[in-house]
């Protein structure tokens, strides 16, 4: 292997995390760092004062003309549109609580799916100052702009998105005690379970992509939740599966019917109960997630 080739997958994952957070899609970010990869094969590496700066900002770039290339078929998308699960941490499939801590990352799956909100500079350079933690200077050159501007569109940024901030920090054992409390009652339908575990004003928005059915707005109330995944294994009587899993050191629910992945669901807690569920449904969403599990799809794409 080349001394190129090994300089650029030593700064790939950085790549791909900056990629995936703008675009939302492990699909699409593996596409940006691809081209990212032929620019640097063509580069004339003597010349580059920082790689790893160069390589963000050629990333960053591709990022922003991508995402403006799939802005017109997002605002067409049917029902909600909910980022990718992240393939990240898939290596170590049952992390102790101290380690979701120490791999938690500033961004929640509940912020990726709205900064949506936001023109694709204006999240470019929200996701380099607040979660990748560049400069302003570094911003301004990446989006060949002034510091000021930069800052201004950061400011914005924060604005826009105040209400969807990273949740109160809550003791890891904690979560995912409550996390399993719940992947036990979704696996059995035990319904008083349910109810226990989730918020009265919790909410629930899905991802079906138009194939298959899911809640485009927010489903709202926890006994009206818990009603629906009591349903999900009445009608599927000992076939569901729930198992909690890290992913972006973010806690999610995988669940399984009949051995076949449904959903990856993203869950918030205050540290008592659950107040938030993302679940993604998408079968063209879950199948990258699926081949790195290893196992089927329950609605092929």
């Amino acid at each position: 292997m080349s001394d190129a080739t090994l300089t650029f997958n030593h700064h790939r994952p950085r790549l791909q995390r900056i990629a995936y957070r703008m675009l939302g899609s492990w699909a699409e970010a593996e596409d940006v760092v691809q081209d990212a990869w032929l620019k640097w094969h063509a580069a004339d590496h003597a010349t580059l004062a920082n790689i790893e700066a160069w390589l963000v900002s050629v990333t960053t770039r591709l990022s922003i003309d991508r995402l403006r290339s799939v802005k017109s078929r997002r605002e067409h998308y049917i029902g909600a549109w909910l980022p990718e699960p992240d393939l990240t941490d898939l290596a170590d499939a049952a992390p102790s609580p101290e380690q979701a801590l120490e791999h938690a990352h500033d961004v929640s799956y509940a912020l990726l799916a709205v900064l949506e909100r936001l023109a694709p500079e204006a999240r470019a350079a929200f996701l380099l100052r607040d979660v990748f933690d560049e400069d302003y200077g570094e911003i301004a050159r990446v989006l060949n702009r002034t510091e000021a501007a930069c800052r201004q569109l950061v400011h914005r940024a924060r604005i826009r998105l105040k209400d969807e901030r990273k949740p109160a920090a809550v003791a890891p054992e904690t979560q995912h005690k409550l996390l399993r409390a719940f992947a036990q009652a979704a696996s059995t339908g035990d319904f008083t379970a349910l109810k226990s575990v989730l918020a009265a004003d919790a909410q629930l928005v899905g991802d079906g992509g138009g194939k298959v059915a899911s809640f485009g707005v927010p489903l709202l109330g926890g006994q009206r939740i818990a009603q629906l995944y009591l349903a999900t294994c009445l009608r599927y009587r000992g076939q569901v599966r729930c198992e909690v899993a890290l992913s972006g050191g973010q806690w999610r629910l995988l669940r399984f019917i009949d051995g076949k992945l449904e959903s990856a669901q993203y869950l918030e807690t205050d540290g008592t109960r659950i107040t938030r569920i993302h679940a993604q449904r998408n079968p063209e969403k879950l199948a990258g997630l699926a081949r790195a599990l290893g196992c089927e799809l329950s609605v092929p794409v």
